[in-house]
């Protein structure tokens, strides 16, 4: 009999918490209610952005000319 009480036990303590759990999913489901499913809206439409090769090599290029003129002028100053 003590096997049977030890499950009864854990059966009211699961009971509790799916209550708890159920209580924490209406709030859920309440707050996108309240968005107007703007949260599905916003993940749907979403792409990454793809940087080419060429032009990754290009703001490289770019970066290292800025670089080089902050260079120059560092030396300049300190000349």
């Amino acid at each position: 009999m003590n096997i049977l009480a030890a499950i009864k036990r854990e059966e009211r303590k699961l009971e509790k918490q799916l209550g708890k759990l159920n209580h924490q999913l209406s709030g859920v489901r309440a707050a996108a209610k309240a968005l107007g499913n703007s949260a599905e809206r916003e993940g749907v439409g979403v792409k990454k952005r793809v940087l080419s090769a060429a032009g990754r090599a290009a703001i490289v290029k770019a970066a290292k000319k800025r670089w080089a003129k902050v260079r120059k002028q560092a030396k300049r100053a300190v000349s």
